[in-house]
């Protein structure tokens, strides 16, 4: 950066090429998304927006980061403006609407506003901490921002239906929640009843789509394209300020630092794993079982599919979920964790400035309780535990026990020599962060009943040379790095009675911070991959498929957290030794990372197909393909959109979960009487109640007897009857002249040979 320039106030040669490559971006929207540049651009704006009003916050909060947690400080709007709305609609004070979710976002700003301006005079510190600030840094992230952002947007153009897998259920909680100004909001598929998931995700995203005023079937896209931009700038932000850490306790922005940087974020966000170096992309050379038949999802279904087994698993990663297009609870929660991540860090930093500042430390117990209440850190990793309740509870647990391992962390380093106040300090936080955490998830836990039925001992065991082939690259980097820090301590002079005191202590206290948060993730990440060879989370799923949902939900994890720790080894280890032979390994671990990396490109020609031909791109509209996939049905289901306001019970012929039955109730958001069974199995674990309702839906169809069907439409306040092509797949004896004797045909179809009709059912047919 020109020094001059800066003390001049003319901004530098850097800082205007950062500007206008953001400037770039958006001009390259209009070119590249056509039409839905605009709704793009509003979602950037509005986060930007949010960004700009957290920022002293995050200022507070990551004052040792160059940055000063700009990423964070959009990742923070969204948490605290969302929660606040969500909270308020819980309590019946306020509706989940356009309007207050802006004034919920307001009152949230103008809160963290006042508390910023209390602290500052209260510690005799600025309001916004601006010592160390990177303007160019910050114009960098956001480029960085605003064009992954505009890739992910870009590719998904390309298949943007919210069609297979699980989009179903994703769409259509986003689409309930779009009607309903209630929380939870009704569920799709069974009608008379709220949503009973972890849906803060899917509220999240509508929190952010009614705050925009846009249309939910664009923002479902969108959503998931904004959370891959995340999942890219974030890492990238933490992986620079690990690294810079080394360097000097002033964090620069510096080339290097970057480039560590960048790989981070592709490590986190764009890579595969090893898996796919073996199989697919040298399938031809070494020739492994299965290669021929290597396809992108293969990577995530390995252990107990090739070959196959009684032990079928899933160990999916973002990069995996951000082509495929789920917008899922696991998904969602990649930003918040990582939120989570970089608040471990920037707390780890701001407690070393007191470690070395205290001499004796804090003597009694009263001020050992202050200085821990006091901890804006603690509150907010807390606050994000407790949210994790209701957007993902696999992280709840997963970053709890994060959390409870840093602290213990932080009591051996900074009371090494003062072990009855480290045991009060550990205490004091953990009994904090219980109680908080349970106060932040009350709003959802008060009306949600857990779905987990206890802890089982994992009977079968994934193959070595799977955990080798998945897991062995990030855990060997791990591995290295921790041998390098034992090295580099016990080479360290240290007083003999110290030594002999507590060898764990000494290590701890003699690690540089960047070295301790790495292996801290590295660790953890490692446990996260044991912890299903030993134990799983018994569920639905019986045999064959016991250990599936609890690795996927673990080993997600894992990945996130191998992301950061795993670079940063490769370059601590390749910056911090001058042997040889061990730069040679970093090298050599580097080259194979490189290659994982391949998956992207690879990922995104299979499912979107050629992105550079921009005649492929199809918009974002999410239920688009109903004009062409069911066209009988599509001017139909159009006609609920526009035409029925809030929340009205249909009814439609309910299947199997992962097909396209259920398909009015999931693109209109409006309940019918029972959907996809495995889900609502899963989420109510009543089969019995779940398989009478099926039952009832085939009588209303097809019985001749008037006042049982008269009984069955009254009983789940049905509204609406659907006829299409589903319904009549399903029930070839519809009894169509009874139905229609019921009510008012509001919608008949003019496509295809039986086309699609609407019978609103009537107060005076009842």
């Amino acid at each position: 950066m020109n020094t001059k320039a800066s003390e001049s106030g003319i901004p530098g040669k850097r800082t205007l090429i950062f500007l206008i490559c953001c400037l770039a971006v958006p001009a390259s929207a209009f070119v590249l998304l056509r039409g839905d540049a605009t709704p793009f651009l509003v979602w950037w704006f509005c986060v930007l927006i949010l960004g700009i009003l957290f920022f002293p916050l995050s200022s507070r909060l990551f004052r040792s980061f160059s940055d000063k947690g700009w990423g964070f400080s959009k990742v923070l709007g969204i948490a605290l403006s969302g929660y606040v709305m969500f909270a308020f609609c819980r309590a019946g004070i306020m509706p989940f609407t356009t309007l207050f979710s802006f004034l919920c976002t307001i009152i949230s700003a103008a809160a963290v506003l006042i508390l910023c301006i209390i602290l500052s005079k209260k510690q005799g510190r600025p309001f916004l901490e601006k010592q160390g600030l990177s303007f160019d840094l910050i114009l960098f992230e956001e480029f960085l921002f605003l064009a992954v952002f505009l890739m992910w947007t870009y590719f998904t153009g390309f298949r943007p239906e919210a069609l297979s897998t699980e989009k179903f259920m994703d769409y259509g909680f986003m689409a309930a929640m779009m009607r309903d100004t209630a929380q939870p909001a009704a569920d799709i598929w069974h009608a008379n009843d709220a949503i009973n998931y972890y849906y803060g995700g899917q509220y999240y995203a509508v929190f952010l789509t009614k705050l925009t005023g846009t249309k939910v079937n664009e923002s479902y896209n969108i959503a998931k394209s904004m959370i891959g931009a995340f999942a890219f700038v974030l890492p990238f932000s933490i992986g620079l300020h690990l690294f810079e850490g080394l360097r000097s306790r002033k964090v620069r922005f510096s080339g290097f630092g970057t480039l560590v940087g960048l790989i981070t974020g592709a490590a986190v966000s764009l890579a595969g794993n090893v898996h796919y170096v073996l199989y697919g992309l040298f399938g031809n050379v070494f020739r492994l079982s299965g290669y021929e038949d290597y396809w992108f999802p293969s990577s995530t279904r390995y252990i107990g599919h090739n070959p196959e087994t009684a032990d079928s698993c899933i160990h999916e990663f973002p990069s995996y979920s951000f082509v495929l297009g789920d917008l899922h609870a696991h998904v969602v929660n990649i930003m918040f964790v990582l939120l989570f991540i970089g608040l471990v860090y920037a707390w780890f930093q701001s407690r070393e400035k007191e470690r070395n500042a205290m001499t004796e430390g804090p003597g009694t117990v009263r001020e050992l309780f202050k200085e821990v209440v006091s901890d804006p850190y603690i509150w907010c990793m807390t606050f994000l535990i407790g949210i994790f309740q209701w957007t993902n509870y696999w992280d709840f647990v997963i970053y709890l026990t994060v959390a409870v391992i840093a602290f213990a962390l932080c009591a051996l380093r900074q009371h090494r020599r003062i072990a009855i106040e480290a045991v009060l300090m550990f205490v004091t936080r953990i009994f904090i962060v219980f109680i908080v955490q349970f106060l932040v998830a009350a709003p959802f836990a008060l009306s949600f009943v857990t779905m987990q039925s206890g802890i089982g001992r994992s009977v079968y065991h994934s193959a070595f040379y799977q955990l080798v082939i998945l897991w062995g690259l990030p855990v060997l980097c791990v591995i290295l790095l921790f041998a390098f820090t034992v090295y580099k301590t016990a080479r360290r002079e240290r007083a003999e009675e110290e030594k002999k005191h507590n060898p764990v202590r000494t290590f701890v206290s003699n690690l540089t911070l960047s070295d301790m948060m790495a292996l801290l993730l590295g660790f953890c990440g490692i446990g996260l991959i044991l912890i299903p060879e030993l134990i799983y989370v018994r569920d639905i799923y019986g045999e064959g498929f016991a250990r599936a949902n609890t690795m996927f939900k673990l080993t997600y994890q894992a990945y996130i957290m191998f992301g950061i720790s795993m670079i940063y080894s490769i370059f601590r280890l390749l910056t911090g030794v001058k042997t040889v032979f061990v730069q040679a390994v970093s090298v050599a671990l580097l080259f194979v990372f490189a290659l994982t990396c391949i998956y992207f490109p690879y990922s995104v020609n299979c499912w979107f197909g050629n992105v550079t031909d921009r005649e492929g791109y199809a918009g974002l509209d999410a239920t688009a393909y109903l004009d062409y996939q069911i066209p009988s049905d599509a001017e139909a289901i159009h006609w609920l959109e526009k035409n029925v306001q809030g929340i009205h019970t249909i009814l439609e012929a309910n299947g199997n979960s992962y097909t396209e039955y259920c398909r009015v109730s999931a693109m209109t958001g409006l309940p019918t009487v029972m959907g996809w069974y495995t889900h609502e199995w899963l989420w109510r674990n009543d089969t019995e109640e779940l398989n009478a309702r099926i039952a009832e839906i085939d009588q209303i169809y097809t019985s001749s007897d008037r006042e049982r069907v008269i009984e069955l439409l009254r009983k789940y306040d049905v509204e609406y009857v659907f006829i299409g092509y589903y319904e009549r797949e399903k029930y070839p004896n519809i009894n169509e002249m009874l139905l229609k004797s019921l009510g008012t045909v509001v919608y008949r179809g003019t496509n295809g040979e039986n086309p699609a009709y609407i019978i609103q059912i009537s107060g005076e047919g009842l």
